[in-house]
């Protein structure tokens, strides 16, 4: 390290990047590299900032690993400002006072939100979107039961964000944008419009052309309490419910509890401005400006990211400050043949569940250039293609409401490729488009933006073992950034293994040769009742352990059959086989039915007395009910009859079928509620108990805004409102917890109902073998928007057909445990040893906390030697 200190300002995604790159590189074995943070935590993931509202953990966000950082040698210090930097002496200076000399400085400071300058703008109530702690803040405010509506000012990209954040927190939601329209950078007007109208339909209101002169406050909070303020001016007291009025230059104003500004941002450059004695050059508006090898007029600074400025432009997309950082660490190593020479600004992204492109010159500003629009406001749906002038090359393109087309557009852009004689048929609908397929591209194509991956060096990867989309990304990090680019790099991965000589099929196993969705409808067009049948019509061999249970699945999905009857017994696992789930030392675990969590004090009492009589430990479980542990196998069927002559059913525990509707106590009891949460939980789950699909499904509904039942978390949750109930779909907790989206507001009881009976149809009709609803949901081409025009537009007019379906399940319905129970022959399967009325002696318990639990190996061990 004989070189001296490379000093990094900036831990966020860019300024990561770069030391990522130096590592790679081998700077840190030349030099000691410092990184400072003014943030108490290492870079994350800003990208996905607004996944924090559904799962408040920074952790998932966290793109440091430092382990990697500290065996690189990389020291990291978080929560140090730089105050002061000495060009001349090759030294900073932090805001506590410590100074460290450098060889190499790298500015990656990146930027701040841009605050209007309003007055009354500095209510704790306003808020920016920039940070971990901004969004804590937003949290803070939102979880005031008396914070209703909130605001966005901005409707750009971020704006958008934000304003999905607002909704997902339950607020009554508003866009304010000082531009006549949405996202004027990346659309033109009529996109915008689409955009407006779209993002409307679900709920929230676009303010568009508005300037705010004045924030006023209606209410401070001081002490945790509401303290109306009086406006000084008029000399009144404002008796409003919001704690502020946004006024506008038009004499209009809106009421609203919080205001989140995110209306652009700036370059963070302040530490240039505030030293001039540094002498590095700052932009006629703002940032630090560079070259073409990222160096200041300073040969030993480098600026990267937002803070930059290079041939006048400030790239605020995360992929051009990637390739800054790449190109400045290859600078300092020596490599300086590479430059940087801008970047592409293209995007495809989701905003609140609508579908937007933009690509190269979506304004079609080149002279000379032609436009091609398709429009179809009944659905929704802009497009328009800006090519050259003589037609041959495509120039910029817009989409909003459908982005089909994205990917094969951008290759075409960024590779300047040749248009077809008829550029419009690009994007009209019902017309055979000419495809840009990956085979076609050259290995220079860049695939992914975000970390500038080429085909070449996906094909590359996959030549040298990388066999997986997991392998792809582990080793290129191709789609790990915005994660547009996942469908080709899917198609990349399956092209080169093909040239590999691999076959790529979606196969269920080696006996069926479709996949289970197609298996699906098979039993479904043909009326197959039963596994045989399906082998002999449709299959070959006998089977496997992938395609017993996963036909096994559909046959119940279709039929609701008893999961036990002589031809369908041999297709059940483990769990199923017994109705109960096995534990780790043997035992079954016997879970009834306690529908919406409400429970009458005498059946607490039997299973208090069932739980006793049989040994078994019993827990309270997140899903309110009563499971109890350490059943054998002899004893089911007695444990069964218990609690059936006691008015309880199966739980269906073990299966992949409904498992719970979780419900707070709703408006009977609780001050808070506005809906009968119970009474609609026990509704939905005497509806759909039993109904098998894919895998598990919960729900849950709460009585109000304040969610105590968790509903966002289920795959389907239910929330109250004064209007009606909302319905959120795909949430899930577990491993990857997954926030419910909201699908449909303001619903009746019956078309909340019909609703989830058609999505759940849906969803065992379209989804892969143990796909829960959240992955198939991210799955479906055309996202949440897709799902809401088939289930609530009939747009395939299968909406009458899986109503009727699902009805077929709830008529068929069976409570296992009842059936199994009335069986002689059934019950011959739940004896330990055939012929035998014994009971397994390998089961051995001790007593922990009053209750029983497995025994340990050592404790079997110190057992039997004192038996002996």
């Amino acid at each position: 390290m004989s070189n001296g200190n490379l000093v990094v300002v900036g831990n966020g995604m860019v300024g990561h990047h770069f030391v990522e790159k130096a590592i790679e590189l081998g700077l840190n074995e030349k030099y000691a590299i410092h990184v400072f943070a003014e943030e108490d935590r290492p870079a994350y993931d800003r990208v996905y900032l607004s996944s924090y509202f559904e799962h408040k953990d920074a952790s998932k966000l966290n793109l440091v690993d430092l382990k990697n950082y500290e065996a690189a040698g990389v020291i990291l210090h978080l929560n140090q400002r730089i105050s002061d930097i000495d060009g001349d002496k090759h030294t900073i200076t932090t805001a506590d006072g410590q100074t460290i000399h450098y060889a190499k400085l790298v500015l990656a400071t990146g930027s701040y939100p841009f605050v209007p300058p309003i007055t009354g703008g500095d209510h704790s109530h306003c808020q920016v979107y920039r940070t971990i702690a901004d969004l804590d803040n937003i949290l803070a405010v939102a979880e005031n039961p008396k914070v209703k509506k909130g605001v966005v000012v901005g409707g750009g990209l971020l704006g958008l964000e934000a304003a999905k954040a607002l909704v997902t927190l339950g607020l009554d939601t508003y866009v304010v944008e000082f531009a006549p329209q949405l996202m004027g950078i990346q659309l033109d007007p009529a996109g915008g419009d689409i955009l407006k109208k779209k993002i409307e339909a679900l709920g929230v209101t676009v303010l568009t052309g508005k300037n705010t002169k004045e924030i006023i406050h209606n209410r401070q909070v001081s002490l945790n309490h509401d303290i109306h303020q009086k406006d000084e001016q008029k000399g009144v007291h404002l008796n409003k419910d919001t704690f502020l009025t946004m006024q506008f230059t038009d004499d209009t104003e809106l009421d609203t509890d919080l205001i989140v500004f995110s209306a652009g941002i700036r370059p963070q450059d302040a530490i240039m401005k505030n030293n001039p004695e540094c002498g590095v050059t700052i932009g006629e508006r703002g940032g630090i400006l560079i070259d073409d090898h990222t160096k200041t007029n300073n040969d030993d600074i480098y600026a990267i990211g937002e803070c930059a400025v290079w041939d006048k432009k400030i790239f605020g997309l995360v992929a051009p400050g990637y390739t800054m950082a790449s190109i400045c660490a290859a600078q300092i190593a020596g490599d300086t043949e590479k430059t940087f020479t801008g970047a592409d600004m293209s995007t495809k992204l989701k905003l609140m569940g609508v579908d937007v492109g933009s690509i190269g010159d979506a304004q079609g500003t080149t002279e000379g250039s032609l436009s091609y629009v398709y429009q179809n406001p009944s659905e929704g749906i802009y497009k328009k293609l800006v090519t050259s002038s003589d037609n041959k090359k495509l120039l910029g393109a817009v989409m909003v409401g459908d982005t089909e087309d994205y990917n094969n557009l951008l290759q075409l852009f960024l590779n300047a490729i040749d248009l077809p004689a008829h550029p419009e048929s690009l994007i009209l609908p019902n017309v055979e488009k000419p495809v840009m397929g990956v085979e076609n591209l050259p290995d220079a194509a860049t695939i992914c933006s975000c970390y500038n991956v080429t085909k070449g060096a996906i094909c590359g990867a996959v030549a040298a073992g990388a066999y997986s989309i997991a392998d792809v990304k582990a080793t290129t990090k191709a789609g790990t950034g915005c994660g547009g680019c996942a469908p080709m790099v899917k198609d990349v991965l399956a092209y080169q293994l093909t040239e590999l000589g691999f076959e790529v099929n979606n196969d269920l196993c080696e006996h069926f040769a479709y996949t289970r969705q197609e298996l699906y409808s098979l039993v479904r067009v043909h009326d197959i009742k039963t596994f045989d049948e399906l082998l002999s019509q449709h299959g070959s061999g006998r089977g496997c352990e992938i395609c017993k249970p996963a036909v096994a699945s559909i046959l119940s999905s279709c039929w609701n059959d008893y999961v036990l009857k002589t031809e369908l017994t041999p297709l059940q696992e483990t769990n199923d086989y017994y109705l109960g789930n096995i534990q780790k030392d043997g035992t079954y675990s016997v879970v009834p039915r306690v529908a919406g969590g409400e429970i009458t004090a005498d059946k607490l009492i039997v299973l208090g007395q069932v739980a006793k009589d049989f040994n078994l430990y019993t827990k309270i479980t997140g899903g309110q009910r009563v499971d109890l542990f350490g059943a054998r196998l002899e004893q089911l069927p007695d444990i069964w009859e218990r609690l059936v002559n006691a008015g309880f059913e199966t739980g269906h525990a073990y299966g992949k079928s409904l498992r719970t509707v979780k419900s707070c106590v709703g408006d009977n009891w609780c001050r808070y509620g506005v809906a009968d949460s119970v009474g609609l939980a026990l509704i939905l789950e005497e509806r759909y108990k039993g109904v098998r699909s894919p895998h598990k499904i919960k729900m849950g509904v709460s009585g109000c805004t304040r969610e105590c039942a968790e509903a966002q978390s289920k795959d389907f949750g239910v929330i109250a409102t004064e209007n009606g109930w909302n319905l959120y779909v795909a949430g899930n907790g577990g491993m990857v917890p997954r926030h419910g989206e909201l699908f449909a507001k303001d619903l009746d009881t019956d078309t909340l109902i019909k609703y989830i009976d058609r999505i759940t149809m849906f969803y065992i009709k379209t989804a892969d073998k143990l796909q829960r609803t959240s992955k198939w949901r991210e799955s479906l081409e055309g996202g949440l928007e897709y799902l809401q025009d088939v289930i609530i537009n009939d747009s395939l007019g299968i909406a009458q057909e899986l109503e009727a379906q699902m009805q077929l399940l709830v008529d068929n319905y069976v409570c296992e445990w009842k059936a199994t129970i009335s069986d002689k022959e059934k019950l011959k399967r739940f004896r330990h040893f055939v012929n035998s009325e014994l009971g397994d002696d390998n089961v051995v318990f001790v007593t922990e906390r009053e209750q029983i639990r497995p025994a340990k190996p050592s404790e079997k061990e110190a057992l039997e030697a004192a038996l002996v």
